[in-house]
């Protein structure tokens, strides 16, 4: 959409279509913010079991409402979202690592964290169903804004 905007400045008989794209743009930016910050905003549940991990339909579906965090699948089938992240130093990943450990604790949710010079590596699933819930979305959406 943006390369889409770029070009279409060039061409001063479009300029409708160039507005039409211009609300769009703002549109989805604001719709895509406000998806996020509703994840952000919530608290992650407890789970002791007897519920069913989210199908792939749902996954995808919560996917979409954090920033660029993978889903992936295990040799057992179960699925876990990851993210690695990068950093310039030893130092900043160990202090990026110390905060996720901090939201981890407040909010009673334990990812399994992974990190050295440079990067860290974050996964999180819900260990007592073998796979993702609600509440592995939220604790991605809360790290994502570190």
């Amino acid at each position: 959409l943006i390369l889409h905007l770029q070009l279409r400045i060039t061409s001063p008989y479009n300029c409708n279509i160039l507005a039409v794209c211009y609300v769009l743009k703002i549109y989805l930016i604001n719709h895509l913010k406000i998806m996020t910050e509703e994840l952000s905003n919530k608290k992650c549940i407890p789970c002791e079991g007897g519920i069913p991990a989210f199908d792939l339909d749902q996954i995808n579906n919560y996917l979409k409402k954090v920033d660029n965090w993978s889903a992936k699948e295990d040799e057992k089938s179960n699925y876990y979202l990851i993210k690695e992240f990068a950093f310039n130093d030893f130092v900043s990943s160990q202090n990026f690592v110390n905060k996720v450990g901090d939201i981890a604790e407040s909010e009673g949710h334990h990812p399994d964290i992974s990190f050295g010079w440079g990067y860290a590596k974050i996964k999180i699933y819900t260990h007592a169903i073998n796979g993702l819930a609600e509440s592995d979305f939220i604790l991605a959406s809360k790290v994502d804004k570190i």
